[in-house]
């Protein structure tokens, strides 16, 4: 939610699309993470359903066709009762060039092996497990670029990663955006401080293939088809529903989105960014059609609910943040679920809620820096988050990983995170390329001079 949690969260979800050229379908703008990270691009979309403490049904990464990216326009999965997840739906719109394939300058032997650690495929290549921590420590650093701690529970994770390991991290501009990942990783090329991998929305990540590694983890198997690269240039890592987080101290709890226009909630109502720029204020938008009658790609009347919002004196023109919730100036934000939730461990009045007739879902894409200065902890990295242990650091974080349901279904479920994740009843909507391009339009032409 916060300034320094919107990224973009559009993943690829299942488009029209055969596996391929699975892209996601989402739109433009990503805000930074911190205050939107999205602002220039959307990620992922979820889906997926939990009674109780547990999920029923498929989780959100049982959306598509096994066989391929063959899915309806919309998806959308009746669900009893879903965990929140993900990461959210930055609008993205950057869709940078994708450079051509490049043969990376760097490589690493691993220790005693000989083996090129970038261009490995798998822990096969350096001769297992141990092969390559002894590659990674040999290299002694990696380099992340737009995770911030907050974000996801990637504090967690880096931390987790150097204790485990005693390889030290460098984590650059924490609140970028995807597309600041990618023209960081093109400008520093060749440099020992170029970042070693990518967390992407999948417009973003769509057009820069040609910069990414192919790897798949050990865990290969346990990732839905429709969720990874069939060679592993890239994989889904965690997923997110889009909500509306607030205090239950300051103003009573909605049971609808119409709520928000009553009095109680004069001047407490924000939006995580500019929808024409920010993906999570865009995936907002979305869903608040959606909620009024609308959809993903015809967001008019999403418009004209946020012009009311305005007329009523109940919108609050400014990007919430961590602070601005703490100190109550933004009791209502309008966020992802994952930069919500995790807000009620600072302040225990604050609830997440995810509005019945609009549930609007978005993924998020895992990828190696081709030309990474440090290649073999690159691929370390991936293995440590993709292991039970990082997919249940991203499931503390509020953000739906996508080993749930193997993991489920061997009992490695962290109980305590599910539990905690908040409740979804309703249809998961995944908005495709084509809804996310409409509604761009529409915003483009009547945003600003309907809410300003």
């Amino acid at each position: 939610m916060t300034t320094d949690h919107v990224r973009d969260f559009t993943r690829p979800s299942n488009h029209l699309l055969t596996r391929p050229r699975a892209h996601p379908p989402y739109p433009p703008g990503e805000p930074t993470r911190s205050g939107t990270r999205d602002r220039i691009e959307i990620r992922r979309g979820l889906g997926g359903h939990a009674a109780g403490q547990g999920w029923e049904g498929s989780s959100p990464w049982s959306f598509g066709s096994p066989h391929g990216w063959k899915v309806p326009r919309v998806r959308s999965t009746s669900i009893r009762y879903a965990a929140l997840s993900v990461a959210a739906l930055a609008a993205v719109g950057i869709a940078a060039c994708s450079p051509p394939p490049s043969s990376t300058s760097t490589s690493t032997t691993a220790a005693g092996g000989g083996v090129n650690a970038a261009k490995a495929t798998s822990l096969a290549d350096f001769g297992g497990m141990d092969g390559l921590v002894a590659a990674a420590k040999k290299e002694g650093a990696l380099n992340v670029i737009a995770l911030p701690p907050d974000w996801a529970n990637y504090g967690e994770a880096i931390k987790g990663f150097t204790a485990k390991y005693g390889i030290p991290i460098t984590s650059d501009q924490p609140d970028g955006s995807s597309a600041d990942e990618i023209s960081t990783a093109q400008r520093l090329k060749g440099q020992s401080k170029a970042p070693d991998v990518f967390d992407l929305g999948s417009a973003v990540a769509m057009a820069n293939t040609g910069m990414f590694a192919p790897y798949q983890v050990a865990t290969w198997k346990d990732i839905p088809d429709n969720a990874k690269d069939p060679k592993g240039v890239w994989v889904y890592d965690y997923a997110g529903y889009m909500s509306v987080g607030y205090d239950s101290a300051k103003v009573p709890a909605p049971t609808a989105l119409a709520d928000l226009l009553k009095a109680e909630y004069k001047g407490k109502v924000a939006l995580n960014g500019d929808p024409t720029k920010a993906g999570a204020a865009f995936a907002g938008v979305q869903m608040v059609s959606i909620g009024q009658g609308g959809t993903a790609a015809d967001i008019a009347k999403g418009v004209d609910f946020f012009k009311s919002l305005k007329d009523a004196g109940n919108f609050l023109p400014l990007d919430p943040n961590e602070a601005s919730v703490l100190s109550g100036q933004t009791p209502v934000v309008i966020d992802w679920a994952y930069n919500n939730a995790p807000l009620t461990k600072k302040l225990p009045t604050w609830k997440t809620w995810i509005p019945d007739n609009a549930v609007l879902a978005g993924y998020y894409i895992q990828a190696i820096n081709v030309d990474a200065p440090h290649p073999a902890a690159a691929r370390l990295w991936q293995e440590y988050l993709y292991s039970d242990e990082g997919q249940n650091i991203w499931l503390k974080g509020a953000a739906f990983p996508v080993r749930y349901d193997a993991m489920k279904a061997a009992g490695k479920i962290d109980a305590a995170a599910q539990a905690a994740l908040p409740a979804v009843n309703g249809k998961v909507v995944i908005p495709t390329t084509a809804d996310n391009d409409a509604a761009k339009a529409y915003l483009a032409a009547n945003w600003t001079k309907a809410v300003g």
